[in-house]
């Protein structure tokens, strides 16, 4: 289960956790914590005492950040990718288990002024190599990775293409990923527009599904099987994006 969850009220952290408590995934990976171990709420701690967590932290106070929960303990963790920016960032957790390996990622946004774009193809372009070594095993790439890949991945695609997290660029860089043989795990369920992960806070976006598909959960080949349901939750307001979870027997 991902969300990109930045509980801005305590009422958003009780309306996480009564999630958590309902669905009671083995694994919970969050990204954009913009926080420590230490700025994590009691209540918090208090609900997931059952899991293992794992944190990368950005370098910078206040800043990017990710997370995993899991109740299996892994056996390897790794906190970085290679690229000095994006491991300084908090942006990468890699936990291996026994049947296969998780990726829990937040890419670079890209700047509203484009003025990251550069940086961004960076990320992704080490990261493809990554995936590419890690292609025969059992993986999931799971995360923010702040790219609508389709005109169904988003309610305006004609007025905002070129924009950032839409440009052609960008979305050659989630072409890529599954070309490497990686499957878009909700795509393999639904081909329907309108489902969105992440909507603007301005001009009421979320009420009238004017949103974004920036999150997704790839699977490598060899677990298309064991995929039961991808799914998106997008009446769970915790921040501007919502969870997704991943189902595999």
């Amino acid at each position: 289960m991902n969300s990109n969850s930045q509980p801005a009220s305590f009422s958003f952290l009780i309306t996480w956790l009564n999630f958590i408590a309902a669905e009671n995934p083995d694994i919970v990976c969050l990204q954009e914590l913009k926080a420590t171990e230490s700025d994590i709420p009691l209540e918090f701690f208090q609900k997931m005492h059952n899991y293992h967590m794992y944190i990368n932290c950005a370098q910078k106070k206040g800043y990017s950040g990710v997370a995993v929960y899991t109740k299996e303990q892994p056996q390897d963790v790794n906190l970085t990718l290679g690229l000095d920016r994006f491991d300084s960032e908090g942006r990468f957790l890699e936990l291996t288990f026994s049947t296969f390996t998780l990726l829990n990622l937040y890419i670079p946004h890209g700047g509203r002024e484009k003025e990251n774009l550069g940086y961004k193809p960076d990320a992704y372009s080490k990261l493809l190599e990554k995936f590419k070594n890690l292609r025969s095993r059992n993986v999931v790439l799971i995360g923010d990775f702040n790219i609508a890949h389709e005109d169904i991945d988003l309610a305006r695609p004609s007025q905002n293409r070129g924009s950032i997290m839409f440009t052609p660029e960008e979305r050659h860089q989630l072409d890529a990923i599954i070309d490497l043989g990686f499957l878009d795990s909700f795509r393999l369920f639904s081909r329907a527009p309108g489902n969105y992960t992440w909507w603007p806070y301005a001009f009421d976006a979320r009420t009238k599904n004017l949103g974004w598909r920036l999150d997704y959960a790839f699977v490598s080949e060899g677990l298309r099987g064991k995929v039961s349901r991808a799914s998106i939750y997008p009446k769970v307001v915790v921040s501007d994006h919502c969870p997704i979870s991943l189902v595999l027997e």
